[in-house]
């Protein structure tokens, strides 16, 4: 392994990560440390990698031969392929050491956990040496600055034993900094593997936007799970945030009764559109659909259509296209007029009206429409977004093709990805250095 002498765990999570031959493999999302049962530093077993499919794998510390500031190298060798899971005595260094609390050893002083340092060994081993510590106080005022941050040996840190860390609450500061430069998707896969109770401290700390979008991106089984976790006013909060679609296909997964709890909770606004997703089945383009697509009257200019896609918080697939009907401009709108291709607006002048860009030829889908209909549909006339019109040729919403791909992969792709690494990453059976 090329020669360094200390890497920080915050420098190292999300460099990412390349093979013997240059060959990019995915990014390294934490670290896996084995416990002591006494105060000498903990062994650095390996790495979490992310692969380009969100399956997380573990890789061994031997398998990596080289750390850089930008990237990280893997030898020629084999790697189990098989999902990461934490063992008992193992400790995540980003997801469960950072915003631990603790102990100066020999004192009473408290001190939360900001960031880790690991070092290499002269047996090639590495250890997590170094804590980056900021002492806690007790006294809250206005204007008070934070302590200063201070690096120390692990052994003069106390109560970070495995029991200690599975029983005390944590906040989340450092790990909320960290997700702030990561995608939605990639965040959930770290949550989701995260232990329930660290789970369950990461949603509490973090804002009910962000928390919806995270919950969007996790497997069904651990969006219940998390909803059922939060008090009731604000999983409401939360379904409110999500986009309408997506809370309607999490409210559908749930009993009858909790269904309609929610429904009640949530403001008569927001949870009108849900109510009307409801009414279709999931596999139908009614079910599949947004009802929230870019929507603008035909007297609208080409400026003002650009301006909307430039949004920003607006979903990639849903920016590709815009709606034009006669008002109301809220789904159900007035009469459906046609569509607008983005890269029409790209042509025209921004004085334009829109009308004189609209396609009126593109057919739409009814809201019966079958997965398989909309699936043919999407191919035929080459669409990232398609739009759903009742009988009355009122717009009711619009189906995008990364709602159609979830319904068509199968139901655990965000558990299991879609392929495996190829080349001289092999698959292995063993993983003796976790042993």
């Amino acid at each position: 392994m090329a020669a360094v002498n200390r890497v920080f765990a915050a420098q190292l999570a999300g460099l990412p990560v390349f093979g013997p031959d240059g060959e990019s493999i995915g990014k390294v999302r934490d670290l896996v440390a084995g416990l002591r049962l006494d105060q000498q530093p903990p062994r650095i077993l390996g790495i979490v990698v992310e692969l380009t499919t969100r399956r997380r794998v573990f890789v061994p510390m031997l398998r990596v031969t080289s750390i850089e500031p930008s990237a990280v190298t893997l030898a020629t060798g084999s790697v189990n392929m098989r999902r990461f899971h934490q063992r008992p005595n193992e400790v995540l260094v980003v997801g469960q050491l950072f915003d631990a609390y603790a102990t100066l050893t020999g004192s009473d002083t408290r001190v939360t956990v900001v960031d880790a340092g690991m070092e290499p060994t002269r047996t090639r081993d590495w250890v997590l040496a170094k804590l980056a510590i900021r002492e806690r106080s007790s006294r809250l005022g206005l204007g008070r600055r934070r302590a200063p941050m201070q690096v120390l040996p692990w052994s003069e840190v106390s109560g970070l034993g495995l029991t200690d860390l599975t029983g005390q609450t944590q906040g989340a500061a450092q790990l909320l900094m960290l997700f702030d430069t990561m995608r939605a998707a990639d965040v959930a896969a770290t949550v989701r593997d995260l232990p329930l109770k660290r789970r369950h401290e990461v949603a509490d700390a973090m804002d009910d936007e962000h928390l919806a979008d995270v919950i969007e991106e996790l497997p069904e089984d651990d969006q219940k799970e998390l909803l059922s976790y939060l008090a009731e006013e604000r999983a409401a909060d939360i379904l409110e945030a999500m986009n309408p679609d997506d809370a309607a296909d999490l409210l559908a997964e749930l009993a009858p009764a909790e269904q309609s709890r929610f429904l009640e909770l949530m403001e008569p606004e927001e949870s009108a559109p849900v109510k009307r997703l409801l009414k279709y089945s999931s596999d139908t383009a009614g079910g599949l659909m947004t009802p929230e697509p870019v929507v603008l009257t035909p007297d609208a200019t080409v400026a003002e259509a650009l301006a909307h896609i430039r949004n920003a918080d607006l979903p990639v697939a849903l920016a590709s296209m815009v709606f034009v009907c006669r008002p109301p401009t809220e789904t159900p709108t007035g009469r459906f007029v046609g569509v607008v291709h983005f890269q029409r607006l790209l042509r025209e002048p921004p004085a334009e009206m829109v009308a004189s860009a609209v396609d009126t030829q593109l057919p739409a889908l009814r809201p019966n429409a079958t997965l398989s209909e909309v699936t043919r549909y999407f191919a035929a006339y080459n669409l990232t977004c398609g739009p759903v019109v009742d009988a009355e040729d009122h717009l009711l919403g619009a189906v995008t093709v990364d709602d159609v791909l979830d319904h068509l992969l199968p139901e655990d792709w965000r558990e299991t990805g879609l392929h495996d690494i190829t080349g001289d990453i092999t698959i292995d059976t063993e993983e003796a250095e976790r042993a």
